[in-house]
């Protein structure tokens, strides 16, 4: 199963965009588990998944993420605003398809 983590500021917003990809995967028969945490507790969860996707209002700070998680196994993305916006769980589990086939 792939462990998604999904940042913002404070964990609201990306709770609801959590919340719609946990619906679309569901639908789609995707294993995939997704949690919506703020950025200041990622250091608690860096042992446990396998995508990080980062908020769009967080694109400032992605240097420094990609910095903080580099020793472990993450691929690490900022969801496109276009997704994050209209909260498309669809189009968010094909960012994390093509995250997960990326040799990144």
């Amino acid at each position: 199963m792939t462990q998604v983590l999904l940042i913002c500021g404070a964990g609201a917003s990306s709770g609801f965009m959590a919340n719609a990809i946990r619906k679309a995967s569901k639908k789609r028969e995707l294993e995939m588990s997704v949690q919506a945490r703020s950025e200041s507790q990622l250091s608690e969860y860096l042992n446990e998944i396998d995508i990080l996707l980062i908020g769009p209002h967080l694109k400032y700070m992605e240097d420094e993420i990609k910095e903080r998680v580099k020793e472990y196994q993450i691929k690490v993305s900022v969801i496109p605003q276009s997704i994050y916006g209209s909260l498309d769980g669809n189009k968010a589990c094909d960012h994390i398809i093509n995250l997960l086939d990326s040799g990144e």
